[in-house]
């Protein structure tokens, strides 16, 4: 079997916001002019990394390229595939097909803050494992969602009756 995916937002997943202070952990950084700054927790790069022991990680975030230019040096872990994304902005349903296409058959887990029920339908729909999971976006990416997702990828890798 193919080793299962690991889709990762950034806004609201490794970079929380809607409260006035980051949350524990976390630095912020102006990377957009005129924009709000990014909150960015070090120890995320060390959980990616973790995680792509077992699973095939890629960006699925309106950032695009600038994941990799920009958040990827931050978070001390090598440049991930891109699923690139529609022009912003869109709605956060737009990025099923695009992320359909890039996942096709393989085992898919999701971490957004935003998933839609379109993303609910389509992730039932799949006849291979789907796993979505929300962040809470005042709160961004927690060790319990990773270790969540590591756990689910092992039990796909056992063989049956095991």
């Amino acid at each position: 079997m193919n080793r299962p995916l690991l889709l990762l937002d950034i806004d609201g997943v490794l970079s929380p916001y809607g409260t006035p202070q980051p949350p524990a952990g976390y630095t912020e950084h102006h990377l957009f002019p005129g924009e709000e700054p990014v909150r960015v927790n070090p120890t995320h790069g060390t959980w990616i990394t973790e995680a792509s022991a077992i699973l095939d990680i890629a960006w699925a975030t309106s950032w695009n390229d600038e994941a990799n230019q920009l958040l990827a040096p931050l978070l001390r872990i090598a440049p991930l595939p891109v699923i690139t994304m529609p022009p912003a902005p869109f709605h956060p349903s737009d990025k099923i097909p695009v992320i359909a296409a890039y996942a096709q058959q393989r085992p898919t887990a999701w971490i957004d803050d935003l998933h839609t029920p379109q993303a609910h339908i389509w992730a039932a729909a799949r006849s291979s494992p789907t796993l979505l999971i929300t962040a809470d976006p005042s709160v961004g990416l927690t060790r319990s969602s990773i270790d969540h997702v590591m756990a689910w990828a092992k039990a796909l890798q056992q063989p049956v009756g095991e």
